[in-house]
């Protein structure tokens, strides 16, 4: 019988557990697979023999931390290893005691640097879900240089200049790996099931779930210099009390059917965590992207890429005045006449990264000795 594999999956935004299940629901078929999380409920629909194994959260304290405690440093080559957390303690004891019952042929992590030293700590094989940003910190070197492989949610159109070869070598790349494109409607279907005129002139605004929400006065701006367009925004916005809101920008919050809306749009607004640059960059339409504050520049690093690939007109903040806009806007289109969006997605990226694992693992395990070591009791 084939050695299991372990997922971690990070419980912020929806990209990790989206991808996870798509790579687990194709790995099912060669071995056994199982997730571990802060929250079973983020993972999409998932083949019925794939174990969830709630963890505590490793990022979110339970109780009150002692101040001499939380006064104290950590070392450069960990993210988030606060002492004195029981929750973590926990955290890792199961995943530990999984190690040593379950002998896994590999553990992902989908994301943190800790989980991926202490599979290597444990001797169990790891691989590391890459992500864009300045990784070249301490931590994020000791995870990628303990890993035996490397998985990047994103095509290698979008690699970073700045990887290092040793990194590259062992990166396997699954470009929109997660994304379920096949129920994108075409324009006009997504207009007729959202009640939408077909003349109309729409741009969407979508605020993704791992941030503090998208400002709304810009986008006033911007409504304001095109009264004969219709703006709507979909997901988390945040208003100012000095805002004025034209009637031709609708915030509609958070809605099901986010692939309607994106169908829908002539024009769109964004900022750029994987799932949303996936989702619309399948797409031909004229895209203005702002990043948005993440842990070590991901948004700012994966802005930096579309600009070079010239797939969106990229600002550094959001404008603020209509001339602004209008620059973006004329950038925007320049560059759908140039797009090559059609290399970024790979419809059958999890099957291949499954295949990838399954292959790694047997590869690294041949010819292992499968007999473990017995506890030895001294008086």
């Amino acid at each position: 019988m084939k050695r299991p594999i372990g997922y971690f999956v990070h419980h912020q935004g929806r990209g990790h557990a989206e991808r996870a299940a798509a790579i687990a629901n194709a790995l099912i078929e060669y071995r056994s697979v199982t997730l571990f999380s802060a929250k079973s409920e983020i993972f999409p629909e998932l083949h019925p023999d794939i174990e969830i194994v709630k963890v505590p959260s490793l990022f979110e304290a339970t109780g009150r931390e002692a101040p001499g405690l939380a006064s104290l440093g950590a070392p450069s080559t960990v993210h988030c290893a606060p002492l004195g957390w029981p929750s973590i303690t926990t955290a890792m004891a199961t995943l530990t005691g999984w190690f040593a019952k379950a002998k896994p042929a590999l553990f992902v992590t989908d994301v943190s640097a800790e989980l991926a030293q202490l599979a290597r700590l444990c001797s169990i094989p790891s691989v590391a879900v890459l992500q864009h940003g300045d990784r070249s910190d301490p931590g994020h070197v000791a995870a990628y240089e303990s890993a035996v492989g490397l998985l990047a949610p994103y095509a290698k159109t979008l690699e970073q200049d700045d990887r290092p070869d040793w990194m590259t070598d062992k990166t396997h790349y699954a470009g929109g790996v997660g994304i379920d494109l096949g129920n994108m409607p075409s324009q006009a279907e997504a207009r007729r099931k959202l009640g939408l005129s077909e003349a109309d002139d729409i741009v969407l605004v979508v605020s993704g779930g791992g941030g503090e929400g998208t400002p709304s006065t810009p986008l006033t701006l911007g409504a304001r210099r095109e009264p004969n367009s219709r703006w709507f925004t979909i997901g988390k916005v945040r208003s100012e009390w000095h805002e004025t809101v034209p009637g031709n920008l609708e915030h509609l919050d958070w809605v099901d059917n986010p692939e309607d809306w994106i169908a829908a749009a002539d024009r769109i607004v964004s900022s750029c965590g994987n799932t949303t640059v996936h989702q619309i960059a399948a797409l031909a339409k004229p895209w203005v992207v702002v990043p948005e504050w993440r842990y070590f520049d991901e948004q700012l690093c994966k802005a930096v890429v579309l600009r070079r690939e010239g797939l969106a007109a990229v600002a550094s903040h959001w404008p603020s005045h209509q001339g602004a806009w209008a620059d973006l806007w004329a950038l925007a289109e320049e560059n759908v006449r140039k797009t090559r969006k059609a290399e970024l997605i790979d419809p059958e990226a999890a099957s291949k990264a499954a295949v990838w694992l399954d292959d790694l693992a047997s590869e690294l395990w041949a010819g292992a000795d499968t007999s473990s070591p017995s506890l030895e009791v001294v008086a």
